[in-house]
């Protein structure tokens, strides 16, 4: 922002000068991400508030910093402020080449190739505040007032959380002029996501010759830094060797050491121009393994002729997450890419078809266990069947992602199918449908035992979490406490679904805790149909706090 906005912000008009350093003018509050290049004035004494050492400010350099850079993130890396922010002096300087990346004072600088102006900090020699405040009476300050606050640093978009690797061609193939262009289309889609610290992470890697990570996950966490780094990438050349790119990014760049945060999806944006160099079948294969999923940006593919010089004509349906056509993108050329960036941006958003991630749609076991007492009915029976059908079809059910089982109970117990005999959504609700009703008594406590002895026994060593859903309509002719208990013990997550006459006190005592979360009551069979998204929340909720 320019300076006088800082003054805006703070709602005062202050009495500056473009004084030396050493003539003991009193400083100007300034916010903690106002840059160096913000400040027009050859130098300045400013104030940095309390709260800028937990943020993640951009600092380049080291003693001689970037003006890109942050001032009182430059202040805090030279120790010449703390947590309780305070004044300091700025000087502007030369731009300059090679701005060095060094971690002080709890501060992790960036390394930048060069930059036009650069700034130095040093201490404030104290004479004395004199800060004059008055009322702002200028047009921007109306605006001001009706603003009311100081805007909150934005956390980005919650509801896109991942973590994405832009993998860029910086081959031979495409050259300089399109490297610039496909460097623009990234940042634009870069804008379109809603990066923040608590929405989608973004690193780059550059494919050429031999694959380079640009900048990783943990370096910026907000839009405009994260363009920055995009526009000062430079061109690589060399042989389009996407292959060792994608087994590079998959093996290396998605780490916790790298910024990766646990349960978040993780995304890998490949961008082709023309054809791959090698084989990326494998590199494909390598990422699914790691739980990555891998999109294909295709942009100009070989004309006719050329298609004797490509490996494998079938590369893009080899290396995506998934051959649905979801992860494959294609970009006629690189001009006029604009109307491409919010389709893309709404497939990388789109969590529930993220098919390789780990996440809980795909990272669960979920057993049914469901009430076939008389008291039930028939018609009560097809509901609660409706219920479980609901469920499922929010998880994504395959061979290596989420497993369904059902066990209908009275005094008896049927496993109707177990985990692993239906690796398909279709199927598995094909099943659901298929379940006959058998009427009888009640035995809860007998069911918990069989269904851990008989559905989560055989895959304890799984690397899915288990969970177990009762739907049960009244209460039972034995201890449902002592099993509930076990079961939980045993590592299954218990939801207790209750429905007309079904014992409140008992239902939380099969419950996981929180019990108030884990524990849901209707009157009416129909009433089950609304308790069907605060269960996958709720799954999705406990399996995220499992990884954390």
């Amino acid at each position: 922002m320019h300076f006088i906005s800082a003054l805006v912000i703070f709602g005062i008009l202050v009495q500056l000068t473009a004084a030396d350093p050493d003539s003991g003018e009193s400083p100007v509050p300034v916010t903690c991400s106002m840059r160096g290049m913000d400040l027009k004035k050859e130098s300045a004494h400013l104030l940095c508030p309390p709260g800028c050492y937990g943020q993640q400010l951009s600092v380049y350099g080291d003693a001689v910093y970037a003006a890109v850079s942050s001032i009182c993130g430059a202040a805090i890396h030279r120790g010449i402020v703390a947590s309780n922010g305070g004044p300091v002096s700025l000087r502007r300087l030369p731009g300059q080449q090679n701005y060095q990346a060094t971690y002080a004072n709890g501060l992790q600088s960036q390394a930048l190739s060069k930059w036009s102006t650069s700034f130095s900090v040093s201490k404030y020699k104290t004479r004395g505040m004199e800060v004059v405040g008055k009322p702002v009476t200028t047009q921007a300050s109306a605006a001001s007032r009706r603003q009311k606050k100081t805007p909150e640093k934005s956390t980005g978009n919650k509801d896109c959380k991942a973590e994405i690797a832009f993998l860029l061609d910086g081959s031979n193939n495409i050259g300089q002029r399109r490297f610039n262009l496909q460097k623009n289309f990234v940042a634009k889609v870069a804008l379109m996501l809603g990066i923040g610290t608590e929405g989608p992470h973004v690193g780059v890697v550059q494919a050429s010759e031999l694959p380079k990570t640009e900048f990783f996950l943990k370096n910026f966490t907000s839009p405009k830094d994260v363009v920055f780094a995009v526009k000062e990438l430079g061109f690589r050349g060399g042989n389009s060797n996407i292959g060792k790119a994608i087994r590079h990014t998959s093996q290396s760049f998605f780490t916790p050491s790298n910024g990766v945060r646990k349960g978040i999806p993780k995304v890998m944006v490949v961008f082709i121009d023309g054809w791959p160099s090698d084989n990326i079948e494998e590199a494909g294969i390598i990422a699914r393994e790691f739980g990555i999923n891998v999109f294909i940006v295709s942009v100009a593919p070989p004309a006719p002729e050329e298609l004797g010089m490509v490996q494998d004509v079938a590369f893009i349906d080899k290396a995506v997450c998934k051959n649905n056509s979801f992860f494959s993108f294609h970009m006629q050329n690189w001009f006029g890419t604009a109307k491409y960036a919010k389709p893309l941006v709404q497939k990388l958003c789109t969590h529930e078809l993220l098919y390789c991630s780990k996440t809980c749609y795909n990272s669960v076991n979920i057993a049914f266990l469901i009430d076939g007492s008389s008291s039930v009915g028939d018609q009560n029976f097809r509901l609660m069947l409706e219920f479980i059908s609901n469920i499922v079809r929010s998880f994504e059910v395959s061979d290596v992602g989420a497993k369904v089982a059902a066990v209908q109970f009275t005094y008896d117990q049927r496993l109707e199918f177990g985990l692993n005999d239906y690796t398909s959504k279709d199927d598995v609700l094909r099943a659901i449908y298929n379940i006959r009703y058998m009427s009888g008594g009640t035995a809860t406590g007998d069911a918990f035992n069989f269904v851990v002895r008989n559905v989560f026994q055989p895959t304890k060593d799984g690397h899915n979490k288990n969970f177990l859903v009762l739907i049960t309509d009244g209460q039972s002719y034995d201890d449902v406490r002592g099993p509930a208990i076990a079961a939980q013990r045993a590592g299954v997550t218990v939801y207790s679904v209750g429905v007309a006459w079904a014992p409140l006190e008992d239902l939380k005592d099969m419950a996981s805790e929180p019990k108030n979360s884990h524990t849901f009551f209707t009157r009416e069979f129909p009433g089950l149909e609304q308790i069907v998204p605060s269960i996958i929340r709720g799954i999705c909720r406990d399996y995220l706090d499992s990884q954390k």
